[in-house]
């Protein structure tokens, strides 16, 4: 075993991981020549990723010709770090960034005279659109790879070598994906840079309190009753809220709906079509529908100001609960697990039993 070489990557992944902290991140493999994943995508913790058994793994598959990435995974939204892929890069590229308030938290070298810098703009979830909006202008002001500026583009892990074969040294080698700085921070212009993002053109509509302009309603056709009951339905029979919830919190399932609506390219004002026409009971009790229906919209449009406003969609919260704010109901696996854990400890006092009054009479 190489053991040098497993302890240089390791350093290399922590020190990365060290200065993008988050809950899970996604790993893929890319294979340089046919240009296909490695089967399955792997949601891994910092502590996972850093196991010697995932290394080894990785490594082999480095060796193998798949080149490995990464990107802290926030579901159908980005976390908050944003990519701006630097091919081919000038010197003074980072300096610039740094004196214009959007620093880094990592720079990686991924072959010689190409750069990679992530810059952490938020610490709760990122819309796709807007995500795309600032990696669009931070690749604009830097010189950056357009094309790599979608919302949930992924970056190299350092520690592995780069297997494009363009990128190989003049003695046929492929070059190591080095950390040229690494250090945990939101960007000190981070605020600034997200609303500009968000009076970008294409996020117009947003801005006006979330109306219809000629453009929308052009592009997209009216939406009937039926139809909008049908895409309701279709979210709810998905996370089998009838099965678990008695009494959803109507409000909430609003919200989460008009999140994957958005994430999915749905207009805004489409988006209010099916939650006036397909929400159960709508308007409710609410007293003015029309402004519910704007704020609902506009909240599932723009990231909250903090993590504890992050709703996990696949968890589906719809009873609050004093405890997590939400209840969930017990998966049957968890019941099974205590009834058979019950049922082991009474027959170990029952064995107990038996064995003493052996012993005794």
């Amino acid at each position: 075993m190489d053991d040098h070489g497993f302890f240089l990557t390791l350093q290399a992944i922590r020190r990365q991981i060290a200065a993008m902290p988050h809950d899970l991140y996604l790993i893929r493999l890319i294979h340089h020549g046919t240009r296909r994943p490695f089967p399955g995508e792997r949601l891994w913790t910092a502590a996972q990723l850093m196991q010697a058994a995932t290394i080894r793994f990785l490594r082999v598959r480095n060796r193998e010709g798949y080149d490995v990435y990464i990107q802290p995974y926030a579901k159908d939204r980005n976390a908050g770090y944003i990519l701006v892929d630097l091919d081919p890069a000038d010197p003074e590229t980072i300096e610039s960034m740094r004196a214009n308030a959007h620093d880094p938290c990592v720079v990686l070298q991924t072959s010689p005279g190409h750069l990679q810098a992530w810059i952490h703009l938020s610490t709760s979830p990122l819309e796709p659109a807007i995500a795309t909006a600032a990696g669009q202008q931070l690749a604009r002001a830097y010189g950056g790879d357009m094309g790599s500026t979608d919302w949930r583009h992924l970056g190299r892990l350092a520690g592995f070598t780069n297997q494009k074969p363009q990128r190989r040294t003049s003695g046929g080698y492929a070059p190591w994906v080095k950390i040229v700085h690494a250090r945990a921070g939101l960007a000190r212009n981070a605020d600034g840079l997200l609303q500009a993002a968000a009076q970008a053109p294409a996020l117009a509509w947003l801005r006006d309190g979330v109306r219809r302009s000629a453009k929308v309603v052009s592009a997209a056709p009216p939406m009937t009753a039926a139809q909008a009951s049908e895409t309701y339905r279709a979210w709810m029979q998905r996370w089998h809220i009838a099965e678990r919830f008695a009494q959803p919190d109507w409000s909430i399932l609003d919200l989460w709906i008009a999140r994957q609506l958005f994430s999915q390219g749905t207009p805004a004002a489409q988006v209010q079509d099916i939650l006036r026409l397909g929400s159960p009971h709508f308007p409710r009790r609410h007293g003015d529908p029309d402004d519910y229906l704007r704020r609902t919209v506009a909240r599932a449009a723009f990231p909250c100001p903090g993590r504890h406003c992050v709703l996990h969609l696949n968890r589906a919260p719809l009873v609050k609960s004093p405890y997590s704010g939400f209840d969930q109901p017990p998966h049957f696996s968890r019941i099974f697990h205590n009834i058979f854990t019950d049922l082991i400890i009474v027959l170990i006092l029952f064995a107990i039993y038996n064995y003493w009054d052996l012993v005794i009479f």
